[in-house]
């Protein structure tokens, strides 16, 4: 009887210590080194310092946060565990920077300033450890809306809370002699807007710039009023610069595709191509929630995706937005990384990736990265409530009756 007794009083004491240890242990993310999809002789960069380290950059993106608007579940089931996954991939993959491609809000545009600081306050709680590193934050169309109701008052405003943006939504800064170019995807898809042309300046201004460095002061000034012909409203400024010898482009709606794409189906890396030049069909899921205001297929229109290539020469690409993660390799042989969503209000299993830019070569090493399934975890909490029941109904059952 006494040792019933013992054991009924430990069986709790043993749950939680099962459940301490299992929380820590899912809450690590499970990673894996992906094939380059492109050609990379692996060049030799030149004037490199040598006292430079590899730069090693975590990219999240859809982290959808509800703010103020946050259910139970959400705020202590969902967000609780993304939060203890940050956490933990800070300790395991010690990043350098932070870079985050858009909807941090899931329905932003829709939300008043003071909604919208709740949804930063839950952003600052969620990031912890990151804070304390570099971090860029790109704007989504779940943050500021689609054209229709594009407003640059507001853009303005959501931009000046995230570090590195101009009123435009766009940034540019460099790390590790690393040059990261970030554009306001939304705003190129807007016809005449204001925004949009705040957009199209800071993409000459980086392409003037580049052309700078690289050609000299005079041969760039020399060049400067040259265009080429209107093409859809976009100005086309003559650009010798080599392919793929620009900036780092970040974005959340992917560029206009054609070529072949390589997405991930459970531990495989499927090789795809699809001459809509929009996201795959087949890396569109159902059964979760909304699209937000443009379709999870949405891509920059192919003018202005020309228009990025001929005017940046993007080093490599990274978007987000389709909730998927995808590596595409556009016709000139840029590679461009899609970022999967990294919350469980729209995906069973969500994930993130960590791009490692070499010193002293040109390629880029990209990682993709799992965390735990939401229906794995709910399952292990029901068995966990079965089983204690169980325990109780035996212990119950077991304990011998008091004499009368």
């Amino acid at each position: 009887m006494m040792a019933a007794v013992a054991w009924r009083s430990l069986l709790p004491v043993i749950m939680i210590s099962i459940f301490m240890v299992y929380e820590e242990w899912v809450s690590f993310p499970s990673c894996k080194l992906l094939p380059s999809t492109t050609y990379s002789p692996d060049k030799h960069v030149e004037n490199v310092d040598d006292s430079l380290e590899d730069l090693k950059v975590m990219m999240v993106a859809n982290l959808l946060l509800l703010g103020s608007e946050a259910g139970f579940v959400n705020l202590y089931f969902r967000d609780y565990y993304m939060s203890k996954f940050f956490k933990k991939s800070f300790q395991s993959l010690n990043p350098d920077m932070l870079l985050v491609l858009g909807d941090v809000s899931a329905k932003g545009s829709e939300l008043s300033r003071t909604k919208w600081l709740s949804v930063l306050d839950q952003f600052d709680n969620m990031l912890g450890p990151f804070l304390d590193l570099p971090l860029h934050v790109i704007l989504g169309d779940r943050d500021v809306g689609e054209c229709s109701g594009l407003c640059a008052n507001s853009v303005t405003w959501i931009a000046r809370n995230f570090p590195g943006l101009d009123s435009s939504g766009c940034g540019a800064f460099e790390i590790s002699n690393i040059s990261f170019v970030s554009l306001n995807a939304v705003a190129l898809l807007c016809g005449n807007n204001k925004l949009r042309f705040d957009v199209e300046k800071v993409i000459e201004r980086e392409s003037v710039g580049r052309q700078m460095e690289i050609e000299g002061m005079d041969e760039a000034n020399n060049g400067f009023g040259m265009f080429s012909e209107m093409s859809n409203d976009f100005r086309w400024r003559v650009n010798a610069m080599k392919s793929g010898s620009g900036p780092v482009l970040l974005l959340h709606f992917p560029l206009y595709r054609s070529g072949k794409t390589h997405i991930w189906e459970g531990s495989t890396f499927k090789s795809i191509i699809d001459p809509s030049g929009k996201v795959p069909a087949s890396a569109q899921r159902e059964g979760f929630s909304g699209t937000g205001p443009y379709d999870l297929s949405q891509t920059v229109p192919p003018n202005a995706t020309e228009y990025i290539f001929h005017a940046l020469k993007p080093r490599i690409i990274f978007s987000a937005h389709t909730q998927e993660f995808s590596d595409h390799t556009h016709p000139d042989g840029t590679r461009e990384v899609t970022i999967p969503a990294m919350t469980w209000k729209v995906r069973d299993d969500p994930g993130f990736i960590v791009a490692t830019f070499q010193r002293n070569k040109s390629a880029v090493s990209v990682t993709y990265c799992s965390v735990a399934r939401e229906s794995r975890i709910l399952i292990a909490y029901s068995s966990a409530l079965v089983l204690f029941l169980f325990f109780i109904v035996v212990s119950n059952t077991l304990e011998p009756k008091g004499l009368s």
